[in-house]
């Protein structure tokens, strides 16, 4: 997409975004304790992206919203345009004595299929594209380790290569929160949709190989 089409945004942050984490009850914005490291992730819609993050353990937070993009401070409607640029992200604030990168990586590569380009099950475009974008030199060697490790256990079993997105956060710009409403959507609507789970495979600390097939759980996304 060239940058002359990209929505022009707005230059204040979005008004409804809330301070605090309504499950964990930390901030969402920081400042956080001493010893948390950051790192953003995207596979797919991130409402339920964000519910796998909050419940490992080691997690200080986490938050639904944009980064890889253009637009500065964008909607949700205008993120679903792919004129933005920007994937649906979490961020993860964890506590580095307690957890590390190979551990968050592991729910992330177990938890959707990073073989396909701009989708995840029934929802395509741009916005779906798995990434990693990380902020600490140990965050980068884990992210490309074990990317290349998950890659060999896909191959083995007649998969396509990983197509996620690997940036130090730098240079994927700038994390913007998304609205209120997506924030822990899915402790806020139980029944809500959700097409994230086990994807068959060990994931790069552990890689051993299953027999299972990818298995997403196909609900109609919302309107």
């Amino acid at each position: 997409m060239h940058r002359e089409s990209s929505l022009p945004g707005r230059p204040t942050p979005l008004p409804d975004i809330p301070e605090r984490h309504v499950v964990l009850g930390s901030s969402m914005h920081g400042p956080w304790p001493e010893g948390t490291e950051v790192m953003t992730v995207a596979m797919g819609c991130f409402w339920g992206a964000e519910r796998i993050f909050w419940q490992l353990p080691g997690v200080v937070t986490t938050a639904a919203g944009y980064q890889g993009g253009r637009t500065p401070n964008p909607t949700y409607r205008e993120v679903c345009t792919g004129r933005t640029g920007h994937t649906e992200s979490v961020l993860v604030a964890y506590d580095r004595a307690r957890t590390d990168p190979e551990q968050l990586l592991k729910a992330f590569w177990e938890n959707h299929d990073p073989t396909t380009a701009d989708r995840q099950g029934n929802d395509i475009g741009t916005q779906y594209r798995s990434a990693i974008y990380w902020t600490t030199a140990e965050q980068e060697e884990a992210a490309r380790a074990t990317a290349a490790a998950f890659g060999e256990v896909l191959a083995r079993a007649g998969h396509g290569p990983i197509v996620t997105e690997l940036l130090p956060a730098a240079e994927a710009g700038p994390f913007y929160y998304a609205e209120e409403a997506h924030q822990q959507y899915l402790h806020k609507n139980p029944g809500g949709y959700c097409n994230h789970g086990p994807n068959g495979y060990t994931c790069p600390v552990g890689l051993v190989s299953q027999d299972q097939l990818p298995a997403q759980t196909s609900i109609a996304p919302p309107d």
